[in-house]
Parts: C-alpha cells; structure tokens; sequence
C-alpha cells in the first residue's frame, strides 16, 4: 500500500510539474527532464548508438519539448509525449547520419556473458533492422516498457506493435543464422 502511496504521490508531482512548466517555470520543467533522463539516455543510446548524437538527440529533444510544451493536451501524457520527439530525433540523425557503426564506438553493456563476436553479430543485426523495428526492440527489450506505452509513443496500435516486434525478432533470428553460416 505504501508502495501505491509513493507512486501517486510522484505522479501528482510530475503533473503538477508540467502545469508548472506549461505556465513557463523553468525550474519544474527541469524537475521533469532530471527525472526521465537515465530512460530517455538509454532510449536514444538504443537508437542512435553514438555519444554526440545522444547529447545532441537529447538537447534537441529536450529543447523542443520546452518549445512546445503548450502543446501537450493531458499533462499525464508527458512522458510518453516526450519519448516521442526523443525518437523524431533520434530518426532525424539517423537520416543524417546513414553511416555504419565501427567497433571502436561500439559498448557492449547488456548480456555480459555473450563472447565479443556473438555481441558484435547482435549489435549489428540489431543496427541493421529498419528504424520503425529497431526503436520497437529498444523499447520492449531494452526499457521492458509494455505494448501499451510503446503503442502510445509510437502512436499505434498495440496489434501493430506486437506485429513489428514479431517480425523484427524473426529478421533478427535469420540476420544471426546467416552469420552463423556464414562463418
């Protein structure tokens, strides 16, 4: 029951912040971003790969979230609202980007009991998935977020994220295969 109690009362918090910050506070919309930045990190980490991107996806993101955070119709949806222009950024570098990751920049943190070449043959199948499957990957496996948040960052529906994560395992486990083969 306490445990219920804290959760409530930070979610109070959080929105109250966003009223805050909808009226122009500074401060509570700080509050909010220090808040959420391990996830939104790990987020655009999962997604972009790279050290500078992920500062420069998380200013940009962070930046037009202040912007527009008039915008934002239910204060309980920041999060999720937020997450959501941290992915448009994310894809927009990536668009930019369209380059391969080398080994040098690559930091294997999860699955520390994979050898380096299976780490290296999971970064690079998950790298090569296209955006839309890649971001479903990072978000389920990666932020253990539930198909109903993913659909509501993603702005789709729950079947549609179940479908991509389907598919998304499935070229993964043929992306792996191949490579086992192939050596």
């Amino acid at each position: 029951m306490l445990l219920n109690s804290s959760r409530l009362n930070k979610a109070l918090e959080v929105t109250d912040d966003v009223r805050l910050a909808k009226k122009g506070n500074k401060e509570a919309f700080c509050r909010i971003i220090e808040s959420n930045k391990n996830q939104l990190y790990r987020i655009a980490k999962g997604i972009v790969h790279f050290e500078a991107d992920i500062e420069d996806v998380f200013q940009e993101a962070t930046l037009k979230a202040w912007l527009q955070i008039k915008t934002l119709k239910k204060d309980e949806y920041f999060k999720t609202w937020l997450i959501r222009i941290l992915i448009n950024e994310c894809n927009t570098i990536l668009r930019k980007r369209k380059s391969v990751i080398t080994l040098e920049e690559v930091s294997f943190t999860e699955s520390e009991d994979l050898n380096i070449n299976e780490k290296l043959d999971l970064w690079n199948a998950l790298n090569s998935l296209s955006d839309e499957y890649r971001t479903v990957v990072v978000l389920f496996y990666y932020e253990d977020l539930p198909y109903k948040d993913i659909a509501a960052i993603l702005k789709i529906s729950e079947g549609t994220v179940k479908s991509r994560l389907s598919r998304a395992k499935a070229k993964l486990e043929e992306i792996l295969n191949f490579a086992v083969k192939g050596e």
